[in-house]
Parts: C-alpha cells; structure tokens; sequence
C-alpha cells in the first residue's frame, strides 16, 4: 500500500470521525434545549399542593421544577447555612430550614433564601428570622441543596458546606421528602431570594459542534490542497 493511499485513508477517518463528534455535540445540545424548554413548561403549571407532594411518593422526581405551595411549621433548631454560596456576585451562605407540612409527620428541607456572612467572624450567624407558628411556603420543587467540592467528611453543625440529604436524615432522624423547596418571593425574614437562572448549556455544546465540523473541513480542505491541487500544478509544470 503506497503512501498516497495511506494518506488517503487517514483522511477520510479524520474526517468522518470529526464529523460524526459534531453532530454528537449537536444532537446533545438539541436535547438540553428541549430538556431546558421542559422545565421552563413545568415552572409554568399549576401550583402542586402537599396533598399531591405525599401522593408523589417515590415518584416524586416527576415534580420537579413545579410551582408549590405548603403550608407548616419550621424546624428552627435544625436550620442549616451553606457556606460560599453566592448572590448577585457576594459570597454568603444559603439558609435551608426544614419545615414540618401541616397535618402530617412528612418534612421537607426549604432553602429559603441567601444571606450574607459576617467577614470579620466567620463563625457567626447571620440574623436570621424564622416566624413561629404555622407558615405558608411558595416555590419550586428541588433536588436537594447542589454540592460544592468538599473533602470527604461529616459535617455537622449550623454552618457547613454541603447538606447529604441521606445524612441528615440520619443524623436528625427527621422523615424529609426525597426533593426540596427553593422557596421564591420577595426579600424577607433578612432573607434575598434572588436565585440564579438555570440555563440549558446548550450553547457550549452547539460551540462544540461547530469546532468539530471546522477540523472536519479543515482535513479535507488540506487533503485536496497537498494531494490533489499542489500535484496537479506540479504536473502543469514545463
């Protein structure tokens, strides 16, 4: 086999693999697009009552990103603030507190809102109020609190840096909902609810694709020019 024909080969793998990883990225990003524009559609329904959260169960996971609202107590003693979170570009913490649904044993952990941390005592909490007496709670249905990268150990205490749902459980011995509520509103309680919008990431993998189709194109365009043009013009040559 001459080298021509090695080159050749070479050529059309390069580029039908860089081709076929664009429009891997491509079908990607058209996934989390209708994926995003799903849960835009689900902030969009009715409002979920608690009577249809319990009804959820181990279904539950099919709730989320609906609009709730519940009604219950807080659990003040178990309130929990998440370090180096983050809004409007200020580090703090988010307060989560779990509230115990009315007429029923079941909690469920509501991350109710950002605060900001006192940078001269880091070890202070944030006033914070938590009314007493029944309450009603508006949001969105949640995966639990999202993590930050942690060194592997138990946290415990008012401040930390993630919340494991499973380990809180334990650790309390409180029946909390598999999801959670990031509750929304106006400030209150010394709390900002200002939470970042989730996007769908779609772009990068839209930017991916085209990258990809770019190295295609540019494979054969150097094909065709070494192997084909620049001999042909060599050829031409007196």
């Amino acid at each position: 086999m001459n080298k021509r024909v090695l080159i050749a080969i070479a050529a059309m793998l390069g580029f039908a693999l860089t081709a076929r990883l664009g429009f891997w990225q491509w079908s990607r990003g058209e996934q989390r697009t209708a994926l995003h524009e799903a849960t835009l559609r689900r902030a969009e329904a009715a409002p979920v009552d608690q009577a249809q959260l319990l009804a959820a169960g181990a279904h539950a996971d099919a709730l989320v990103h609906r609009p709730v609202v519940l009604r219950g107590q807080w659990i003040p003693q178990r309130t929990v603030y998440l370090d180096n979170r983050q809004m409007n570009a200020v580090p703090g913490f988010y307060v989560v507190t779990p509230l115990r649904l009315e007429g029923s044993q079941a909690v469920v952990l509501v991350q109710r809102g950002w605060v900001q941390r006192n940078f001269e005592q880091r070890d202070r909490l944030p006033p914070v109020q938590t009314p007493a007496g029944p309450v009603e709670v508006r949001g969105f249905l949640a995966p639990p609190p999202a993590k930050l990268f942690a060194f592997a150990r138990q946290e415990t205490g008012a401040i930390r840096q993630n919340l494991d749902l499973a380990a809180f459980r334990a650790e309390t011995g409180l029946p909390l909902l598999e999801l959670s509520v990031q509750q929304t509103g106006a400030p209150s309680e010394g709390l900002l609810r200002q939470w970042p919008e989730a996007g769908s990431g779609a772009d990068t993998n839209f930017g991916y694709a085209f990258q990809w189709w770019a190295m295609a194109t540019l494979i054969a365009i150097l094909y065709v020019w070494f192997q084909i043009i620049l001999p042909y013009r060599r050829a031409r040559r007196p």
